[in-house]
């Protein structure tokens, strides 16, 4: 998309800081301006542009207005003579809105939000919802996460997988419990992230993992190679019993907290250089070499680090079985934990929800949100490398077998 630049009126600026509803003014302005150039780009030529590539006209525009958290948006939505137009924009931008939205009003429906609560529902809304009004908005809503969250995965391969999980708290049976939401990505045969789906559930153990992978399984995933998580042993368990034939990596950003919380102060320097010599090694060989000159150097002043990356050696360099360029972005779980991190901003202000489905609902709203935006971007990794690479050791695994 082209860059774009908004200019804000010098009365706008003086009413923002005299009231919160200058935020509304703002967003607005940055709203209506991002959607004329989505028009510009659609129809490849400005607004009395003489331009050989323009692809149609323009001819006006309609209002449309959303909900959001800082009040109503009066959108001006441009129109093109063929009515070939569609913009996203705001509509992907307000699935997640109306889940925060859906899900503050259900605490106040079932009477177990503060005051606090219903006073921000009141300005973000502007009146109280009965049940049967919020049954309904929720319906709207719950239809389309449900439909992306049950997508078929059959179309096309998966040879990168991350999972992790994050914790929320939950209303269950007018108790407040910590619940997990499990979640993965995968990266696609064409080299495109998707979000494969979450699973809400009480707990994380192998059998809420299980019943997690099964379903993806059951949706068509299929085609998985390699495998990020932590070393949740659930989670392993679950993983070994359902894609046996799949590389584990254990994330390398957690095996090294665990390793330094090991570590005496006075020697975190020295473990630390040592460890990234094993692994950032550019072999599985000098991997190993790497393994033991660490034992050699630490096993005195840090046997409990030397322990751990003994037996942990295999799971943390898998991923040096990989071609060096997949090797950054697939040695960790960080590209999960940064999509954790998106959804505790939003979770944040819930802080409890009142019902799983109202925890579903908006994280899957936000994931939702997420995958659109990376299957509308650019590749995230390309993988022709990935299949010489796979074409080659399936060539070696036949002739091994044969012999």
């Amino acid at each position: 998309m082209a860059s774009v630049e908004i200019t804000i009126d010098k009365d706008k600026l003086q009413h923002l800081f005299g009231s919160s509803d200058g935020f509304r003014h703002i967003i607005e302005q940055a709203v209506n301006k991002m959607l004329k150039v989505e028009m510009s780009e659609h129809l490849r030529a400005d607004p009395s542009e003489r331009s050989d590539e323009r692809m149609g006209y323009r001819n006006g525009h309609y209002s449309r207005s959303i909900t959001t958290r800082v009040g109503t948006l009066h959108l001006e939505v441009p129109r093109d003579r063929e009515g070939t137009f569609r913009t996203e924009l705001f509509e992907r931008f307000q699935r997640s809105e109306q889940a925060l939205v859906l899900s503050m009003m259900d605490m106040v429906v079932q009477g177990v939000s503060t005051r606090k609560v219903k006073h921000i529902t009141q300005i973000l809304c502007g009146r109280e919802f009965s049940k049967s009004t919020v049954s309904q908005l929720c319906k709207g809503l719950d239809e389309q996460v449900n439909a992306f969250l049950n997508r078929g995965l059959n179309d096309v391969a998966y040879p990168f997988v991350i999972a992790d999980a994050m914790y929320c708290k939950v209303r269950h049976n007018g108790r407040v419990r910590s619940t997990a939401v499990l979640m993965a990505v995968g990266i696609n045969e064409e080299g495109y992230r998707e979000i494969l789906g979450l699973e809400v559930s009480m707990k994380e153990s192998t059998q809420s993992w299980g019943t997690f992978f099964a379903r993806l399984r059951e949706r068509g995933l299929s085609g998985i190679d390699f495998i990020t998580t932590d070393q949740h042993l659930g989670l392993v368990a679950a993983l070994r019993e359902h894609f046996p034939g799949a590389t584990w990596q254990r994330c390398q950003a957690h095996f090294i907290r665990n390793v330094m919380d090991s570590v005496r102060p006075e020697a975190k320097e020295k473990v630390m250089a040592l460890l990234k010599q094993v692994l950032y090694s550019e072999s599985p060989e000098t991997a190993r070499r790497a393994q033991e000159h660490f034992r050699e150097e630490l096993e005195l002043i840090a046997p409990k680090a030397v322990a751990q990356l003994e037996e942990a050696f295999e799971d943390v360099t898998a991923v040096l079985s990989l071609p060096e360029k997949y090797r950054r972005r697939l040695r960790t779980s960080n590209m999960m934990e940064r999509q954790i991190e998106e959804v505790r901003r939003r979770e944040r202000v819930i802080r409890i929800f009142p019902n799983e489905a109202s925890a579903r609902r908006l994280i899957g709203a936000l994931l939702n949100e997420r995958h659109e935006a990376w299957m509308s971007g650019r590749l995230y990794l390309n993988m022709q490398t990935y299949n010489d690479y796979k074409t080659k050791q399936d060539i070696l695994d036949q002739a091994a077998a044969a012999a």
